[in-house]
């Protein structure tokens, strides 16, 4: 496979890494608007062909798909553009901004036939995957409970920079420079970890998002403060289960910690995952009875670039696919409605 990588910010370098070591793909091209920016990013990670533009690496063909790593504001045309040019797609999340645009890229990409997958990354902890099959084997029975937690705590301590006085975080918490906050930017994460991990997707919903005072005027410079802080929602599966899935950035002592819990009629488990590792533990069979968890093995699992080159190879379709992260951002977008009118609504079905 030949790999063509749109856009060179930072996750752009672990796209050129991850992919450089499989065998059989070759990273031949990079894209960026800035010619500096390409030269740097071509030479660093000993790319042959740099261009600013999407229509010259088109021009020029000699690739079999793209990694679009562009803003996400740039995910719709890009990819539409590339699927129209018969590419295969694996793009950052969120696939789009708006659910329409996520449709669109769907259905074109699967009337086109190309292989088009979302680099959802938490597929890749292996004990997600393994607490999503202990579910499908029934091992915990019936799923009656959910709970799933997404906690950073940058906008307490330092540890990643200083949001006050860095453009590279003040704009995750500015709509006027395209944040839909900590609901657009990790929410599609946690909603996938929770539903992926309980087997089931979101059915009901009713969210609520807060945006908390952070400065005076509630703005710094030219970024009014306003993208939502934290966001909490009540939901029901389509398994008939309930669950509390929320996020924060205020979330002192987390840097960057997901966590799963998964209670049924005949066990629980417990899926948690951050800098520090990862780990599942079970409270199955007896030891129900004791409130006993014990650790789950599990052995690791290919990664999302992985699958996206197995899946350019052998043709056959492999997860997280645009029409998963779709359906994702349909519960997204149904979110901001229930905050306005305060109400429960149910996810209409993937057109």
């Amino acid at each position: 496979m030949r790999l063509l990588i749109l856009g060179t910010g930072s996750m752009a370098a672990n796209h050129a890494k991850h992919f450089a070591a499989i065998d059989g793909v070759s990273v031949v091209g990079a894209v960026d608007i800035m010619a500096s920016r390409v030269d740097a990013f071509c030479a660093g990670h000993n790319i042959p062909n740099g261009f600013t533009s999407l229509d010259e690496a088109i021009a020029w063909g000699d690739f079999d798909a793209v990694a679009n790593v562009t803003p996400d504001a740039e995910h719709h045309p890009t990819t539409m553009k590339l699927i129209r040019a018969g590419r295969h797609v694996f793009c950052e999340k969120p696939l789009a901004v708006t659910y329409a645009d996520a449709l669109e890229m769907t259905l074109a990409a699967e009337n086109a036939g190309v292989v088009a997958m979302v680099n959802l990354s938490y597929r890749n902890v292996p004990e997600i995957q393994k607490a999503r099959q202990l579910v499908l084997d029934g091992v915990i029975g019936e799923v009656r409970h959910v709970e799933a937690s997404y906690l950073q705590s940058w906008l307490v301590g330092l540890h990643w920079g200083d949001w006050r006085t860095e453009d590279r975080w003040l704009w995750r918490l500015s709509t006027a420079h395209g944040s839909k906050g900590v609901l657009g930017d990790v929410g599609i994460h946690i909603l996938d970890f929770a539903s992926w991990g309980a087997a089931s997707d979101v059915d009901n919903l009713f969210c609520r998002l807060k945006t908390f005072h952070k400065a005076e005027g509630d703005r710094i410079g030219d970024y009014p403060l306003d993208a939502n802080d934290s966001f909490s929602a009540t939901v029901e599966f389509a398994n008939g289960a309930l669950g509390v899935i929320h996020a924060s950035r205020w979330a002192s002592g987390y840097a960057n910690t997901l966590r799963l819990r998964l209670f049924g009629d005949k066990g629980g488990l417990e899926v948690q995952h951050g800098f520090d590792g990862s780990t599942l533990k079970a409270c199955c069979g007896e030891d129900v009875h004791t409130q006993n968890w014990r650790d789950v093995p599990v052995e690791t699992v290919p990664t999302n670039y992985d699958r996206f080159a197995r899946a350019v190879l052998t043709g056959a379709a492999e997860e997280p696919t645009f029409r998963r992260a779709m359906e994702l951002q349909k519960v997204i977008d149904e979110s901001y409605v229930t905050e306005g009118d305060r109400r429960e609504h149910r996810i209409a079905e993937p057109r």
